[in-house]
């Protein structure tokens, strides 16, 4: 009786741990349908060799749509918001063997004070991902950690996942990875 009892606490913890999350789900349903998307933003792209990633750049900074940003992810872009909000985003990609796989970018608002209501970090997370979703397209959906206190939006298109998350107290981090290069488990020991 107490192997039977056993046995059926074992399969059901075996079981229970099996269960996969939607996240898990959708990345794996996305990766096995072979859709490649290489598209990001401002004609940059997945795979782009890093002379290109310049070249474009400087494309769009002569007609002064981008400018060099005083942030450790050097190019600076105001995109329009759905707010309406003047917002600096910032951008510099990681590159192997030359081709762009991963492309971090930071938002924040420049007229942010830990004062006023209309520039939290929380109006600003979601400024971002209707930014995103205009870019993009719908289907971001949030993730939340074991805890329940870590979130984290995300959208999977074949190989091309989208991470948008809290960073700190005035920013929101966006991630945009090539699955096909790099796992995001992989990124974040890094």
């Amino acid at each position: 009786m107490l192997r039977l009892l056993y046995f059926l606490v074992s399969l059901i913890l075996a079981m229970s741990c099996q269960q996969k999350t939607e996240y898990d789900k959708v990345k794996e349903r996305e990766l096995a349908s072979g859709k490649v998307v290489e598209e990001l933003f401002l004609d940059l792209k997945f795979g782009m060799a890093k002379k290109d990633f310049f070249t474009t750049c400087w494309e769009w900074n002569k007609k002064g749509v981008l400018t060099n940003g005083s942030h450790v992810l050097q190019v600076r872009y105001e995109p329009e918001m759905p707010s309406g909000k003047e917002v600096e985003m910032f951008f510099y990609p990681e590159f192997e063997n030359n081709k762009l796989y991963f492309m971090p970018i930071e938002f924040r608002y420049p007229g942010w004070s830990p004062t006023s209501p209309e520039t939290t970090n929380d109006k600003l997370l979601k400024d971002v991902v209707g930014l995103m979703e205009g870019w993009f397209g719908n289907g971001f959906f949030e993730v939340k950690d074991k805890s329940g206190q870590v979130s984290v939006w995300v959208k999977i298109d074949g190989n091309r996942l989208i991470r948008i998350f809290i960073k700190d107290r005035t920013n929101v981090r966006a991630e945009m990875l090539d699955l096909r290069i790099k796992g995001i488990s992989e990124i974040n020991k890094g």
